[in-house]
């Protein structure tokens, strides 16, 4: 059984705590017909079903993976890597994701480790110890978790979103006025990988599911967030939310949960309020559940995009993510932004 660490990266403190949460039921997805592979592959596996005749998913899930979302530039025109070509992009992941590592150049200007310029010890400053990256590819050896369009790339920003991204790096330029101008990460009301959609991110890469007949719950390990998906038919909420409004439906083994209604930005690159998401979940082997999702936000995006991520049974259970609870991320940040406001304002005397 591997080990397993929770970390409220960004913070002064860090929370821990082990739940066990009682096994639960999953949902089900069958692949785009495009990806004639994957689409095999499901057929070729009958799942076990439960009393009301649908697939049971239930379990627990993990879904590190160490394929990206989008497609590298060497591997532009390959949709799957060799053995080799796989093995060569997991023993750089594992290099380049080492937390342990304290071999910044300083002749680089400025020394960028992670996409942002620090030294190992700030960029660094959460040891291996606390990290679950996935560093090893599941499911397939593709080149991309994006499946649509067929070059593995995210579809261009519209002129709309770009606008909306330089305002956003502009705030986050300048002293923090409120919580705002955080990130909502940053602020625990979502997880970064949690989703809606769910991609695999630096730890608790884990979800339980529990399925009945008429409501399937996602509970994320990030954040504990837990999304209700109805199944009986009922209309979507009018009230937006966070994670949206989630509704629900069989399409033979496949659950296909539609979610809209968003109460903002989400955790998920640039999406607007718009986005509109439809997931799939789908059983193609003992201890593999396919989630495949689908993007399409006009306001931010050129058109649609659909990404798939093999999930892996664990036999462990959820840990609680404690984040900000109990410490003092939030006001250390806006305290320390009025102390620059200040500071500048005495200098200008």
């Amino acid at each position: 059984m591997r080990r397993r660490f929770l970390a409220s990266v960004g913070v002064l403190t860090v929370t821990i705590a082990i739940v066990s949460l009682m096994p639960m039921a999953i949902a089900g997805q069958a692949p785009t017909p495009a990806k004639a592979k994957t689409t095999a592959a499901a057929k070729a596996y009958t799942p076990p079903h439960t009393a009301d005749g649908h697939p049971d998913l239930q379990g627990l899930w993990d879904f590190r993976n160490v394929i990206p979302l989008e497609r590298p530039s060497q591997y532009a025109s390959k949709e799957f890597l060799t053995d080799q070509e796989a093995a060569e992009f997991e023993r750089s992941a594992a290099e380049r994701l080492d937390m342990d590592r304290r071999d910044d150049d300083p002749t680089r200007t400025p020394a960028v480790v992670n996409g942002a310029p620090a030294t190992a010890d700030v960029a660094r400053a959460y040891n291996e110890f606390w990290y679950d990256y996935g560093k090893k590819f599941v499911g397939s050896k593709r080149s991309s978790l994006i499946v649509d369009p067929p070059d593995g790339k995210i579809p261009p920003l519209t002129p709309e979103a770009k606008k909306r991204a330089n305002e956003y790096e502009d705030r986050r330029a300048r002293a923090a006025s409120g919580p705002e101008d955080l990130r909502i990460g940053e602020r625990c009301i979502m997880g970064f990988n949690a989703g809606p959609p769910i991609l695999p991110g630096a730890y608790n890469n884990n979800l339980q599911l529990f399925q009945t007949r008429d409501n399937v719950v996602i509970l994320t390990e990030m954040v504990h967030n837990a999304r209700i998906v109805a199944l009986d038919g009922r209309p979507h909420v009018s009230v937006r939310q966070w994670s949206g409004s989630s509704r629900g439906h069989w399409e033979g083994d496949t659950l296909v949960v539609e979610t809209k209604g968003f109460y903002q930005t989400t955790s998920f690159l640039n999406s607007s309020p718009n986005m509109h998401l439809v997931e799939k979940f789908s059983r193609t082997g003992p201890d593999i559940l396919l989630y495949e999702f689908t993007v399409t936000d006009p306001t931010t995006w050129t058109k649609p995009f659909t990404a798939q991520i093999p999930m892996r049974r664990s036999d462990e259970t959820l840990f609680e993510y404690a984040c900000h609870e109990g410490n003092y991320g939030i006001k250390g940040i806006l305290s320390g932004a009025r102390a620059v406001e200040k500071a500048a304002g005495e200098a200008a005397k």
